[in-house]
């Protein structure tokens, strides 16, 4: 259950990580909060519907049930995300962006609510399945409690990370983020994991120490044989009726050994012994390290791994096809290219990759009774009675664990002939080898992909699909038009350009930007049938007037030329270049222009540009390349 329901949790975080706060949501506030009451009155139906047959009172079709109900709630929560534009209408929860984890921990608490639906609905039929009553909320607690160790990890991280930056210590601050700054976090978090996070795990759990007596002392004497210190404690999963046990944490005093008493009840004091080695076999592994090594070894890659799959869709003619389409805010396209392979990616990580070592570290966990207690008769016979008492699950498969029958089997094999323990060793050993290789690779082949390339090339891309899409979902804006204009006119696409400049003026007809480059695009355009000097001069004057700017002045005085107003196209660009004083050489040879030709000679020759390329604020610079 724990591996499995950090699998959905993981898929939830990064399902609202990926998700893109777009600047205008798809649906209204009113429409949102309907649709998302409306999924969760959907999702409860079908978690009443499914916990209210007959095969969900057994303890096998419980577990089902609940699996199949977690999937669905994957599945709800992220149309929640992608119709409702959840994070968008949950922003303000960020304090203007300082603390964006209070975002995050609330897009949990959205998918945590499916999974409280689930176990209200799951409450009657656990109670048949284990044997327990609960109170509608002390069940919901329970179970909240018991997966709330999952994302605590994530959740200290975020909010540690946020916290950075209200420090009052300069020097931490500027350590921090400095180019060591990420391995000095991921420092402190695993000392913050390995010290903090067992004892608290328990607490959570309600794990209470063994009481003491004979099977206590026991099992201490075992682990004091083996030169290995636990705290021994009572696991009460699922009422304790599960036959199971677990060892957390690294630091001795503050590692645990959990047992479920149906365990202690079901077992001989040999096979408690053999289950205690399989324990210690963990420990002394290494594994519960490794675990936290191959989590962030994921996470890294990942991290190189975004950029350039971004960059890549992002330079594809297709994903701008679907923009212009309209049918999708890009946004939203950006959030699936953007982070749904790497969903998809981590999904298949973790079922396969992390559940390949999941289990060959429990087959090494197994095999430790060898060198502990000398055989594996106990620990076999322990495997038989899990699998017989749980419902005869002895060839039942296992995504991180090898079935019950396939670990008795290997454990038989290794009794005949020794040398397969030292074999898993060494498979194991080579596996993490190839695994430490294979990232390293994959973050050396990545580092070369043509990432610069992919992004120049969709920079300009994204750009004009953007701006093309909001003249169609924003159409009484200006400044859309205004931007398409600019862009066409960039790709030679003059008459679309004029078309589409008449529309912004239409909608702002005293904008100087629209007039003067509307001017601009009717004295130098490519297609001579287009240019139109006189009303290239009449909308010059009028932007002058509005904002007498160097380039505006430029544009004016070049009208002036064109119509053969030479002393006047003089003068202007004087004012000009008095007005722009840092692109006064620019302006004295648009004079020297002006008096040495006439405007036919100079559309004889190769059309010119001179439109307005980088408003910006107060800075307006226009790009003259003579005329």
């Amino acid at each position: 259950m724990i591996y499995t329901n950090l699998l959905f949790f993981l898929t939830a975080i990064f399902l609202f990580s990926m998700d893109r706060v777009p600047q205008t949501p798809l649906l209204s506030g009113g429409l949102s909060l309907s649709l998302f009451l409306l999924l969760v009155v959907v999702y409860d139906q079908i978690a009443r519907s499914l916990f209210g047959k007959r095969t969900a009172l057994l303890s096998a079709g419980y577990f089902s049930t609940e699996k199949k109900l977690s999937f669905l709630a994957v599945t709800f929560f992220a149309a929640v995300l992608f119709l409702c534009d959840a994070k968008y209408h949950m922003s303000w929860l960020s304090v203007n962006g300082k603390v964006p984890a209070l975002v995050s921990i609330a897009g949990l608490g959205l998918f945590l609510l499916f999974f409280m639906l689930m176990w209200r609905a799951a409450r009657k039929s656990y109670q048949q399945v284990f044997g327990r009553q609960y109170s509608p909320a002390g069940f919901l607690v329970s179970n909240i409690r018991a997966n709330l160790p999952i994302v605590l990890p994530w959740i200290v991280l975020s909010l540690l990370s946020d916290m950075v930056a209200f420090l009052p210590w300069s020097a931490v601050k500027d350590l921090l983020s400095s180019e060591w700054g990420d391995l000095v976090f991921f420092g402190l978090f695993l000392f913050f994991i390995l010290l903090f996070f067992p004892p608290l795990v328990r607490l959570l759990w309600g794990c209470k120490t063994l009481p003491d007596g004979a099977l206590r002392r026991r099992l201490v004497a075992f682990c004091e044989k083996q030169h290995f210190s636990a705290g021994i404690y009572l696991w009460p999963l699922f009422e304790g009726r599960v036959l199971t046990a677990g060892v957390m944490g690294i630091v001795p005093g503050l590692r645990y050994i959990l047992i479920t008493p149906a365990l202690i009840e079901s077992m001989t004091l040999e096979e408690l012994e053999a289950v205690m080695a399989h324990e210690i076999g963990h420990v002394k592994k290494m594994h519960l390290l490794l675990y936290f090594f191959l989590i962030a070894g994921f996470s890294i890659f990942a991290g190189y791994l975004s950029e350039p799959i971004l960059s890549f869709f992002l330079s594809r003619n297709f994903f701008y096809t679907l923009i212009s389409s309209g049918r999708v805010t890009p946004e939203t396209l950006l959030s699936i290219f953007g982070g749904g392979p790497v969903l998809v990616l981590m999904i298949l990580y973790f079922r396969y990759l992390f559940g390949y070592f999941l289990r060959n570290f429990e087959r090494q966990a197994d095999l430790a009774v060898f060198p502990i207690i000398g055989n594996s008769q106990a620990l076999i016979s322990a495997f038989e009675k899990i699998a017989t008492i749980s419902g005869d699950i002895r060839d039942e498969p296992s995504w991180h664990h090898f079935g019950i029958g396939e670990r008795v089997a290997y454990l038989e094999k290794c009794e005949k002939d020794p040398s397969w323990i030292q074999r898993h060793n060494r498979k194991v050993r080579l596996s993490l080898i190839g695994y430490v290789v294979a990232c390293a690779l994959g973050i050396l082949l990545v580092r070369q992909l043509p990432v610069d390339q992919f992004s120049q090339k969709y920079q300009e891309m994204y750009t004009e699909a953007m701006i093309l899409q909001k003249t169609k979902t924003e159409p009484d804006k200006a400044l859309w038009f205004r931007l398409a204009g600019d862009m066409l006119a960039k790709k030679k696409m003059e008459t679309q350009a004029i078309a589409a400049y008449g529309r912004a003026l239409t909608l702002e007809p005293a904008n100087p930007e629209i007039l003067n480059n509307l001017a601009w695009l009717y004295l130098t355009s490519e297609d001579l049938g287009l240019r139109d000097p006189m009303r290239a001069l009449t909308l010059a004057r009028s932007a002058a007037i509005i904002q007498p700017k160097g380039f505006v002045l430029d544009t004016l005085a070049t009208a002036y030329w064109a119509n053969g107003f030479v002393e006047e196209a003089v003068n202007t660009e004087k004012q000009a270049a008095f007005a722009d004083p840092g692109e006064r050489p620019y302006y004295l040879s648009q004079i020297a222009r002006f008096t040495s030709q006439t405007y036919r000679q100079a559309t004889q020759g190769p059309a010119t540009e001179n439109m307005d390329q980088a408003r910006d604020g107060e800075k307006n610079q226009p790009v003259n390349n003579g005329g």
